[in-house]
């Protein structure tokens, strides 16, 4: 027999649920003869595919390459998924060299958790395979540094970055990692959707990625307070986040 004040602990526990991760994917990470880079900005749970959240119009996107910054807000176009607000960005790419996409949005509003979320998430495209200016910082609050290429990457290859406040490494700092699961990899239990890792005194991290596809490492630290719905100051997790594609050898 369950006994009442079992039951009601039970009942009061949290279900568990994937991270929160806000996605910008370009159709791939290289564009071998350049062209248009088409790119999606879905605020969703990579893993479970799901369920996806309004992502409000964002405060800033845009590109960084070897000829400077440029904001591209003014280009979005809304593209809503499953009902929920989404953005869609094109942008060409004549020459070569590499162009890092960026985001910052609208703190989140997240009442299961009782805080805000505002994550500055980015992803690198090579247009020509140029292998140049690819592991620049863009200069967000917060943000992952690649320490190697991020794009031309293999399953099962070494990810390493270092993450950065306002350009200063973060000694242990956490990071989530999930994979957008189109493939339809069922997760044992539910400690394998999102990976947890920390990084080292200098904020650096490593991590090997099984499969082949798009994976995002999150960077996630404490922001400044802001004011929450009851007017009362609320928790921001400030997340700083890079999209890194993978691909397996034909055959494999």
């Amino acid at each position: 027999m369950i006994r009442p004040t079992l039951l009601c602990l039970a009942l009061l526990a949290p279900l568990p649920a994937g991270a929160h991760f806000l996605e910008i994917l370009p159709q791939a990470d290289v564009l071998p003869e350049g062209g248009r880079v088409e790119l999606d900005l879905v605020f969703t749970h990579p893993f479970e595919g799901g369920p996806v959240m309004a992502l409000a119009r964002p405060v800033e996107v845009g590109v960084l390459t070897q000829s400077g910054r440029e904001t591209l807000t003014d280009r979005l176009v809304e593209t809503p998924r499953e009902g929920r607000s989404a953005w869609h960005l094109s942008y060409d790419l004549p020459a070569p060299g590499g162009a890092i996409f960026y985001v910052t949005p609208e703190p989140y509003w997240e009442a299961a958790e009782g805080k805000y979320i505002r994550h500055h998430a980015k992803v690198a495209v090579d247009a020509w395979a140029s292998g140049e200016g690819l592991e620049a910082a863009v200069g967000l609050p917060v943000e992952i540094v690649p320490l190697m290429r991020p794009t031309g990457l293999w399953a099962g290859n070494l990810f390493r970055g270092v993450v950065l406040r306002d350009g200063v490494p973060v000694p242990g700092a956490e990071i989530e990692v999930e994979f957008v699961n189109t493939a339809g990899i069922e997760a044992p239990n539910d400690a394998y959707v999102t990976q947890v890792i920390r990084a080292d005194a200098a904020g650096v991290f490593a991590y090997a990625m099984p499969f082949a596809g798009w994976w995002g490492f999150a960077a996630l630290l404490e922001g400044a307070a802001l004011p929450g719905p009851d007017g009362a100051p609320a928790p921001v997790e400030e997340g700083g986040l890079i999209w890194v594609e993978t691909r397996a050898p034909g055959g494999l």
